[in-house]
């Protein structure tokens, strides 16, 4: 029974990913295209005049409030794909077969003894005043640890699911502030005087740290799929890990570019990045659908 639901929680997400990738990949590069671009949203952004920038938000509210709107929901929809591929991940170090649906589960129970029986070690070397360590090797009654990588999974799980948290964050109270902003303008005809540093903070938060964080978790999941090698991954795994390589430099150079020049809300790379991310998402979205028990 616990199997069946994993897998069924594991496709599920799958279809999610799946989801957010169409939307990265198709709805939002469509919509930019053909509805925002013939109103001059690229032209007012990219020049980084705000009052033009505020003047175009005046008069396209609601274009602008979906277009932020279908971002937000594309990455708030991959808030769980980091700790999915952490999963898969353990189930490959430890076991060492090809991942599936049996074998992801085999290795979390595996995991969760080795966990339980880590804190009765420590317990026990409380209350005996001995350290952990020597009251495993003494009694033998922990194991050792099934999986070194773990360390490195637990960084990716938690940069990538802060960067993806920030993400969304920034870009709904980016998207707020800037709304209240344009109806000031609208009215009086001036911006506010803070606005200059508060959009580069709003666009530094989203395009540059969050998508920094992103891009260490891809590096750190791509290297550790590829250290194994064809040890321990089937050749789409290898491929895949490749990938994540490429995405990490891509959204890297993307952030570093923004950080330079935050007022044009984007850098060169950045457009390229997101779709590179969205294909590498397609990617794990497919193979996660494609999981079968043995």
């Amino acid at each position: 029974m616990r199997k069946r639901s994993l897998l069924a929680r594991l496709r599920t997400n799958g279809f999610y990913y799946l989801v957010s990738s169409l939307l990265l990949l198709v709805a939002i590069p469509l919509y930019q295209v053909l509805v925002l671009n013939p109103t001059g949203f690229s032209d007012t952004r990219t020049t980084g005049h705000l009052n033009d920038y505020l003047f175009w938000l005046g008069n396209h509210t609601s274009l602008f409030v979906i277009y932020r709107g279908l971002l937000a929901i594309a990455f708030a929809i991959l808030f769980t794909m980091p700790y999915t591929l952490y999963r898969i991940i353990v189930a490959q170090e430890i076991l060492g077969r090809s991942p599936d649906e049996e074998s992801i589960a085999e290795a979390e129970i595996e995991l969760e003894e080795n966990e339980e029986l880590e804190e009765l070690a420590e317990e026990e070397a409380e209350a005996n005043e001995i350290e952990p360590e020597e009251e495993a090797t003494e009694e033998n009654t922990m194991p050792e640890f099934a999986w070194r990588g773990k360390g490195f999974a637990i960084i990716a799980v938690w940069t990538g699911t802060a960067g993806i948290a920030l993400f969304v964050l920034g870009t709904f109270l980016g998207t707020i502030y800037l709304l209240n902003a344009s109806h000031g303008f609208m009215q009086t005809g001036e911006a506010p005087a803070n606005i200059g540093t508060l959009d580069a903070i709003f666009t530094i938060t989203t395009n540059t740290v969050s998508i920094g964080l992103i891009a260490i978790s891809s590096m750190f999941f791509g290297a550790m799929i590829a250290r194994a090698g064809k040890r321990l991954w089937p050749g789409n795994w290898l491929w895949f890990s490749y990938m994540a390589l490429a995405v990490a430099a891509l959204l890297s150079g993307s952030a570093v570019g923004v950080a330079s020049a935050p007022s044009t809300g984007q850098a060169t790379l950045t457009t390229f990045a997101i779709l590179l991310f969205g294909i590498w998402n397609l990617w794990h979205s497919i193979m996660l659908l494609r999981l079968k028990a043995e």
